[in-house]
């Protein structure tokens, strides 16, 4: 619905000729930290040559029609309703700010589409349903409208955007449909996770509505006198891989009905997190996204839930059915900083996993119009002109955002910071993230901007940064990815090499004691440390540590996709029977592989990285790609924990801690031979599968350390090493040995000088004073 014009006057005023209109400007004023940008912009725009002006004149030759650099929508003086004033406004900053600088509040809006010919901004005000459109104006590229007097909070709106070109454009115009704000740093939409209702206004096939808005009149968040980001080194990291609604949305939680599944639900378990001995928690995506995506039309997977959240609507919005509450809106901002700030106090790290290769907006075969399909397709995602299904797809989700684009660029830049400054988060982990690292066309870039700038960026190179060095195009940088000496790296060959050697894989010895070491083959490069390499055996993409040790292939037909989705290469035993059985001899070797992987990986160079759940041996019957299930199969099972507690539990946390308390183990540089000796001279034997190191204590404290792998099906008896003088051997581990025998913090002595290691299981011995 249009808005209504004031007066006559008003109304002829709109059809003078360009030339003899008058325009009412108006400056931007930054507004209270987390609900704008923090810029100063000019109050006389005529003459100024904006950001994004700048960079689509740099880049004209990729627009699919030129555009002039004055308005394209005649100017002209305000008009007016009842209830509002309508400027021009500015162009600068994106999305909505708030306005001030005549006396009167007001909101000011700007949307990059340089590809669209008209664009209507829609207001919806408390409860109707039927929007206010006004028509915005265009300065290179960006359109732009102030309205004052609106609301300062409680209004949601979204886009209507035109243009000329079909699909034969890479173009996507759908002037009826109402599209989310790419800038909207809150979101208004469904209230309750994987329930629908009337206000998303869902329509089969074209999915929900999701709307932007904001809260100028809110109280800034109050982060306390005290507060301080716990800026923990690399080197003490021990990452907990965890999903908000996963970890306490089951009853057994003994969390409150309504914090249940959000961000209070992990404050409220932050006294586990500190029981395990985790320094950092890493939360699956976390921006909004559209848990019912799955659910828009019948298909084999309607029955599915999106719990994982890798199908993003916003990249700056908090996932709104996160938080026990999402009314008001900035109740959901308010919520997630709680729980950073008390993970913070508790010296808990904060790394978000984030989704910059694609969207929820899906492909040319499956659309699902949200925002920047609509918006502007060709210059937010990789399309291919010269194939019927335009977009390209290293996501394996249909789509790919055109991430080296300079506007997508600085959209992402933008939002990285936002959840820097306004959220406090210490870190980011990215997705699929050398799609981040390709040209306009799907070309590989040995120098990709976006990477360039976040590493130069003075505030995002201050943080922790942990690319996943490949997609699903085939572009894989484990150990090559651009780094600029500051970013981590998932370590698949980490994981590989790790999985295939314990399970009994033949001449892997050489490669799992370089793993073991901190694989400097791939990060010894440059001023690269050992924590640059993020260590996991296991993570939320395929089996669980348990499913390792029990399933030789996936199970995952419930997924309704007839079995073919998820990774075939899995490099899994089951230790002699497929999945569950009650086997006394399968069961007790399953308890020395879980063991013998967290020796491996709490005794590894490097950063290690655990699963929620793994610490009570959690399965999910051999699916392993479980996105889509939100019940039993994936909640966090705390009953079963408390049955795990003096076993498989105790026995993580103790190593995790052991590690933390001990000099040798995770350190900032990598071993030479005066800090390590490998007790092997069979490094030739492809059969051979016994590994056995000490690491030196040269003055750093602790004592030296003597571990052995044992992967035969037989035992071996070895000779030790003798101790440094004045010391003796004490057993920390031994995993062939029943709970809580197998680990003694305290160290057993009366270790001799032969030692017999059990078929499939490790030792830690510790050097102590005698």
């Amino acid at each position: 619905m249009k808005a209504s014009i004031a007066s006559a006057n008003d109304s002829a005023v709109k059809n003078r000729p360009k030339s003899c209109r008058k325009v009412a400007r108006k400056t931007v004023r930054s507004p209270r930290p987390g609900l704008g940008k923090r810029t100063t912009f000019h109050s006389e725009m005529g003459t100024k040559r904006t950001h994004f002006g700048r960079i689509f004149e740099a880049h004209a030759v990729t627009r699919t029609r030129e555009w002039s650099v004055q308005s394209s929508v005649p100017t002209g003086s305000e008009t007016a309703t009842s209830q509002v004033r309508v400027l021009e406004g500015t162009p600068e900053p994106l999305g909505p700010s708030l306005a001030d600088e005549t006396g009167t509040p007001g909101v000011n809006f700007a949307l990059v589409s340089p590809n669209a010919s008209e664009v209507k901004l829609c207001i919806f005000e408390g409860n109707n349903d039927d929007p206010e459109e006004y028509d915005m104006h265009q300065t290179e590229g960006v359109w732009h409208i102030c309205l004052e007097g609106l609301a300062l909070s409680g209004v949601r709106y979204g886009y209507k955007v035109a243009g000329e070109g079909g699909w034969d454009t890479g173009l996507r115009w759908d002037k009826d449909k109402i599209l989310f704000d790419p800038y909207a740093p809150l979101l208004s939409g469904r209230k309750k996770f994987g329930v629908r209702d009337e206000g998303e206004k869902f329509v089969e096939g074209a999915g929900s509505l999701f709307l932007g808005t904001y809260d100028f009149e809110a109280p800034a968040f109050d982060w306390g006198e005290n507060y301080h980001r716990p800026n923990r080194p690399w080197k003490d990291l021990v990452i907990y891989e965890t999903n908000v609604r996963g970890f306490t949305a089951s009853p057994t939680s003994g969390v409150s009905k309504d914090r249940r599944g959000t961000y209070l639900g992990v404050t409220d378990k932050i006294p586990h997190l500190l029981e395990m001995g985790v320094t950092a928690v890493e939360l699956l995506p976390v921006f909004e996204y559209d848990e019912m995506e799955f659910k828009r039309r019948p298909n084999p997977r309607e029955h599915m839930v999106n719990t994982w959240g890798y199908s993003h609507i916003s990249f700056f919005a908090p996932m709104s059915r996160y938080a026990s509450s999402c009314t008001p809106a900035v109740n959901v901002s308010n919520e997630f900083k709680e729980m950073v700030k008390q993970l913070h106090f508790n010296g808990i790290e904060v790394i978000l996993d984030v989704v910059y290769n694609h969207t929820a907006e899906g492909g040319d075969d499956d659309p699902y119009v949200l925002s920047m399909r609509g918006i502007d397709n060709k210059m937010y995602y990789m399309v291919d002109l010269n194939s019927y299904v335009q977009l390209l797809n290293f996501s394996g989700c249909g789509n790919t955002v055109n991430a080296n684009n300079p506007v997508v660029t600085q959209l992402i830049i933008d939002s990285l910071k936002h959840w820097v400054e306004e959220y406090h988060v210490d870190g980011f982990r990215f997705d699929l993230a050398t799609a981040l690292c390709r040209g306009e066309q799907g070309e590989p870039l040995t120098v990709p901007p976006l990477i360039r700038a976040i590493s130069k960026d003075p505030v995002l190179s201050k943080v922790k940064l942990i690319a996943e060095p490949w997609d699903c195009g085939g572009y894989y940088l484990v150990g090559g990815f651009p780094n600029w000496d500051i970013w981590a790296e998932w370590n698949g060959i980490y994981r590989d090499d790790v999985r295939r050697f314990l399970k009994g894989d033949k001449g892997l010895k050489s490669a799992f004691a370089t793993r073991i070491a901190g694989s400097a083959d791939l990060y010894h490069v440059n001023n690269r440390k050992p924590y640059h390499s993020i260590n996991f055996v296991i993570a939320h993409d395929g089996f669980t540590l348990w499913d390792l040790v029990s399933y030789n292939v996936k199970h995952n037909e419930s997924n309704g996709e007839d079995g073919k989705d998820g990774s075939n290469d899995n490099f899994s035993w089951n230790c002699g029977v497929e999945g569950d059985t009650d086997d006394v001899a399968v069961l007790e070797l399953r308890q020395k592989q879980v063991r013998n992987y967290t020796v491996a990986l709490l005794m590894s160079n490097g950063t290690p990285m655990l699963l929620m759940g793994d610490e009570y041996l959690q399965t999910r019957y051999g699916n392993n790609n479980y996105y889509g299930h939100d019940g039993p199969l994936t909640h966090f099972d705390w009953d079963m924990l408390e049955q795990e507690r003096q076993g498989y539990f105790r026995f993580v946390s103790s190593m995790i801690k052991f590690r933390r308390d001990h000099p040798l183990i995770g350190r900032s540089e990598f071993l030479t031979d005066e800090d390590i000796t490998w007790h092997e001279d069979r490094w030739d034997d492809e059969e051979s599968t016994f590994l056995a190191f000490t690491l030196h204590d040269n003055g750093q404290g602790g004592g030296d350390l003597y571990c052995a792998f044992n992967v035969h099906s037989f035992a071996v008896d070895i000779p030790l090493p003798p101790p440094p003088v004045g010391t003796s051997w004490h057993r920390i581990v031994d995993t062939s040995l029943p709970s809580p025998r197998d680990f003694c913090f305290e160290g057993r002595p009366g270790i001799e000088r032969l030692y017999t290691v059990a078929p499939h299981s490790c030792l830690l011995l510790r050097a102590q004073l005698t």
